[in-house]
């Protein structure tokens, strides 16, 4: 019995992580059944049991082989290595860091990308605070504009110009 309920459950969210769309609410009944359909045909749900696995893994002799993208041939490899070792954008020891940006002097230079100005990124900011579009500290890392989307409607965005409050005789510019 507690295995009947399991495995519904286990579909459906097998079926929401796999498709963002369905998470969200978006398809009809008519596509959920059509994806069911073809998850149970492919063998795309997970088996029964603690491995985790789905069963077109743990029985792959009962369904299709699935299709393989060609890889990179071993010559692409090779050169794409060589050009890595040439420019020196290759992982060096247990840092993260490239050869080229420890032993700069040894390696070709990279070439700069422009970037923005002073004022672009200022303007930026403060379309992004005006907007919401910052992240709140924490641990959940959301927008204020998620946090407190009354705060951040779209009448709200467009009224952003400094007003005058009679009763403190003061501009207030709202941010």
């Amino acid at each position: 019995m507690k295995l009947l309920t399991i495995v519904p459950v286990t579909l459906l969210a097998l079926l929401a992580g796999a498709n963002p769309a369905l998470a969200q609410g978006a398809s009809t009944p008519a596509q959920v059944r059509a994806e069911l359909a073809e998850a149970i045909r492919s063998g795309d749900i997970l088996a029964p049991g603690e491995l985790g696995l789905p069963l077109n893994q743990v029985h792959p002799h009962r369904y299709p082989a699935a299709v393989q993208v060609p890889g990179k041939t071993r010559d692409q490899v090779k050169a794409e290595l060589a050009e890595a070792l040439r420019t020196g954008d290759i992982a060096s020891g247990e840092s993260s860091a490239r050869r080229n940006e420890i032993f700069p002097e040894l390696y070709p230079a990279v070439p700069m990308v422009a970037g923005k100005s002073r004022e672009q990124a200022k303007a930026e900011l403060a379309a992004a605070i005006r907007s919401g579009d910052i992240l709140t500290g924490g641990e959940l890392a959301l927008r204020r504009n998620q946090v407190s989307p009354s705060r951040y409607s779209m009448e709200a965005r467009d009224d952003r110009r400094p007003r005058f409050e009679a009763r403190r005789s003061s501009f207030s510019v709202p941010f």
